[in-house]
């Protein structure tokens, strides 16, 4: 079966589409899924935001240079994720999904001088242990030549599917102390969101998170990622970076940082006061 590529004219805003999400949730629950839409979102010769990525880079601890971190090309591309979970023809209501982990690949170093081709899509619909998992894959082009590819791993849970659960690799923690220690400021949810662009409740404020049943906020488990990223100082020319998010990080908090070399790159992590990790992930270059 084909699938349709529709091609955007502008960058979708992500506010009204969390909006739509929400509304539009309870129409989908319940409702039996054994697919996904063959359906492709496309936003073209899109130029990037210098001082957009200056506030991105201010906040997640990256250095501001010509050569942008992969992490702003999921942000990039996060939009056009967004309006496709928000399509009614979409099975899943986007309040309930979990970013449960995230695998990106740059080819090559991309400056920010550089236009851009952004393509998403969902596929890879299976059964999980608590519900359904999925794969959001996001491409990025340059001069018609691919120069990233992430694929974001999500959950709905209570959702029941077709097949066998697969086994799930777990990445395995550095087994050192940690050499940093962040912290995390009540407002930083607000902040991410404004360069990000991901306004979901959960991650603004104590009153809007209690909605979705946070005591507190919660960062965003993209800022942590690229946080970890940024803490690993200077990043080869080409790379992939696998995190599985394991445990919300609350606001305001203090978190360390662990981080061992590995062959061919680095393992690392996110933990919490009593070690137990909130992020694992690993970097290979090449």
């Amino acid at each position: 079966m084909s699938r349709e590529v529709r091609e955007l004219t502008d960058v979708p805003e992500v506010g009204p589409l969390l909006v739509k999400g929400l509304v539009g949730s309870a129409r989908k629950r319940g409702v039996p899924v054994d697919e996904l839409p063959r359906l492709s979102l496309l936003l073209d010769d899109q130029p990037q935001d210098v001082a957009r990525l200056a506030d991105y880079c201010r906040v997640t601890g990256f250095g501001l240079t010509d050569r942008v971190p992969a992490t702003w090309l999921h942000v990039l591309t996060f939009p056009l994720q967004a309006a496709l979970m928000a399509d009614d023809a979409f099975p899943f209501a986007l309040p309930g999904l979990v970013h449960v982990s995230n695998d990106m690949t740059l080819s090559r170093p991309v400056s920010v001088s550089e236009r851009l081709r952004l393509l998403v899509r969902a596929e890879n619909l299976r059964l999980h242990a608590k519900g359904a998992v999925f794969d959001m894959v996001g491409e990025v082009h340059a001069s018609d030549e691919p120069v990233w590819r992430g694929t974001s791993l999500y959950l709905a849970t209570g959702v029941r599917v077709g097949g066998t659960p697969a086994t799930a690799e777990r990445l395995p923690a550095p087994p050192v102390v940690p050499s940093q220690r962040w912290r995390l400021a009540a407002d930083l949810g607000r902040r991410y969101a404004e360069v990000s662009g991901d306004f979901n409740p959960i991650h603004l404020s104590p009153a809007t998170s209690r909605l979705f049943g946070f005591r507190r906020p919660i960062i965003h488990g993209m800022w942590t990622h690229a946080r970890a990223l940024a803490g690993l100082g200077r990043l080869p020319d080409a790379y992939r970076a696998r995190v599985q998010f394991a445990k919300p990080i609350a606001l305001p908090s203090s978190v360390g940082f662990a981080a061992a070399r590995q062959d061919p790159g680095w393992a690392f992590a996110v933990v919490g006061k009593e070690g137990k990790p909130h992020l694992v992930g690993e970097i290979a270059e090449g």
